[in-house]
């Protein structure tokens, strides 16, 4: 019962992807969904849509409750979630979405997910 009572009590973290409204920072979300392997850095980001590095990361922050870092890794993580589920390998995800490594990759899913993408799929 008391475990059951703390399950209740504790707090839901869905794995959703809040979109900014600040039109500059909409059309870099976008340019990232259409495409989250491009490894253009944050400067580079913002140069393309039109704001300082700056506005970037605390416009980021206030609209979507995640800094660009953050969001952008949730998006890649969305979208390797749907390559997985399709049965793509996780060397052609990992590359496709631009990380350095299968490793780095592996790292941060069971980070963020808790398990390896081979688990969590398994």
């Amino acid at each position: 019962m008391v475990l059951l009572d703390e399950l209740r009590a504790s707090p839901i973290d869905p794995f959703t992807l809040p979109m900014p409204r600040d039109p500059r920072l909409l059309r870099i979300a976008r340019a990232l969904l259409d495409d989250p392997g491009d490894r253009r850095g944050m400067g580079a980001w913002a140069s393309w849509a039109g704001v300082s590095e700056r506005t970037l990361s605390r416009r980021f922050v206030a609209e979507t409750g995640h800094s660009y870092t953050a969001w952008r890794q949730r998006a890649r993580l969305m979208r390797a979630l749907e390559m997985l589920a399709e049965g793509a390998p996780v060397t052609t995800v990992a590359i496709d979405l631009g990380y350095d490594s299968v490793s780095a990759f592996i790292a941060l899913f069971k980070r963020t997910l808790g398990v390896t993408p081979s688990a969590y799929f398994g």
